[in-house]
């Protein structure tokens, strides 16, 4: 399959360098979103031994017994926290209906930057391994600390002041999806991907992903699956429904899955990806931004509440399976 051509910024000098820099980088930024949907950042300042750690210590849970993980599946049928096993949910069933279930399990927390809030949902943390905690601790207030930077990129970006979105990201939308697409031993049924053929729901979607084979694969203007490369020490950021919305359709939510490798030429095809849902805080009234509309774009969407609109796509995509 053809590799995507990715964008790949540069937000170091962002992150430190002047006002020219600074906006010689958002609008690399922009640009991506408004041809693929996806870009690739480098320079993000999110340590690498964090990001090693935190994968191994993952590892290390989605290697234990499933009787042991399913401890901590949360009893709710729309199951935005904890462990989700193999078979819960289907993606694809928000575009294209009932589609076989999604080959891959993962480690759920909702908004763990408010733990210690009073009212705070309480998430669901493994006993072990027992550095997990403190690690998904340590990544989120580097998830947030991005947040923030994209924020601020993306509103220069879109032809905005720089600290335009400030007071809908004060207390950002945060989803850490840790995803462990086990080797495939036994072949998919007709149809079945590691993760189906979706947009995502909300603004922003950081994604740490690994080297190992079946990985990104996303559709181009063309209708063409394309796959899309690993660089080293970076992150993939792509637009989600909602950024969709409030740039009036300017920046693209493009359509993506997870393939399945033929197990036959690359021997183990499991594979762990780090992901982080961002997005405004759930309650903020997402309306078109004053520039992606005039008399020529008039707003193509009505506006609506951030934490509603994405807690139904998800509710839509585990429809499938009534008895969760």
């Amino acid at each position: 399959m053809a590799q995507m051509k990715l964008a790949i910024v540069d937000i170091e000098p962002f992150i430190h360098g002047d006002e020219v820099a600074r906006k010689r980088v958002a609008r690399a930024f922009g640009e991506a979103f408004e041809t693929t949907g996806f870009a690739v950042i480098v320079g993000h300042g999110v340590p690498e031994t964090l990001a090693g750690g935190l994968y191994d210590t993952l590892t290390g849970f989605f290697a234990e017994p499933f009787a042991e993980k399913s401890r901590y599946t949360p009893p709710e049928k729309a199951k935005g926290r904890g462990y989700l096993p193999i078979g819960i949910e289907s993606v694809a069933r928000t575009l294209t209906g009932e589609t076989p279930p999604d080959l891959c399990e993962a480690l759920v927390f909702t908004a763990p930057h408010r733990e210690e809030m009073p009212g705070a949902r309480a998430n669901i943390w493994p006993q072990e391994p027992a550095a997990l905690r403190g690690l998904v601790a340590d990544w989120t207030r580097e998830m947030v600390t991005l947040t923030d930077r994209l924020a601020r990129m993306s509103a220069l970006a879109l032809d905005l002041p720089e600290n335009y979105f400030a007071e809908a990201y004060r207390d950002p939308a945060l989803v850490l999806r840790f995803v462990n697409y086990p080797d495939q031993v036994e072949p998919p049924l007709p149809g079945q991907l590691r993760y189906g053929e979706h947009h995502d729901y909300g603004a922003l979607t950081i994604l740490r992903q690994d080297a190992a084979p079946g990985g990104l694969q996303i559709k181009d203007a063309d209708g063409e699956w394309k796959e899309a490369g690993v660089v080293p020490a970076s992150f993939v950021i792509n637009v989600g429904d909602l950024m969709a919305r409030w740039t009036n359709n300017r920046w693209r939510s493009t359509l993506h899955r997870v393939s399945n490798p033929d197990r036959g030429l690359t021997g183990s095809t499991r594979r762990l990806s780090m992901v982080a849902f961002t997005g405004p805080n759930e309650q903020w009234e997402v309306a078109c931004l004053p520039s992606c509309t005039d008399a020529e774009h008039p707003p193509l969407f009505e506006p609506i509440t951030a934490g509603d609109y994405v807690r139904a796509k998800i509710a839509a995509s585990m429809e499938l399976h009534p008895g969760t």
